[in-house]
């Protein structure tokens, strides 16, 4: 099943500036940082020992991004069991889990159509 938060998106305008913010003056360390294009790096910071990590993430990477609110991902030790037990349980997913270079993923929405993220 799930066993911690990941990360939660928070889409900003500006991701030196934002970086500026968590680390500078919040006291976040920077945990990731790989270029994601041109002009966009993937950027997870978070409080020291912390397994929560926030993602700083360009609004201009989205389309619709001023409709964005911030994401949940949520880990868990085996996605595709997690998966069919979440479905099992009732639980309605965007659509079947994929597969990408860093992990398996699954959108889910809850009762008010907030979306969430399981991944492994």
């Amino acid at each position: 099943m799930i066993t911690n938060i990941g990360t939660v998106a928070v889409y900003v305008e500006d991701q030196q500036k934002a970086k500026e913010f968590w680390v500078n003056k919040a006291g976040f360390e920077v945990i990731a940082e790989h270029p994601m294009g041109p002009e966009a790096m993937w950027l997870e910071v978070a409080p020291q020992n912390a397994q929560s990590r926030l993602v700083i993430y360009p609004k201009a990477m989205m389309k619709g991004f001023e409709n964005m609110r911030a994401s949940i991902v949520f880990e868990c030790d085996h996605v595709l069991e997690t998966y069919e037990k979440m479905k099992a349980n009732g639980v309605e997913f965007k659509e079947e889990p994929k597969e990408m270079q860093w992990g398996t993923f699954a959108q889910f929405s809850d009762e008010d159509g907030n979306e969430f993220i399981i991944k492994g």
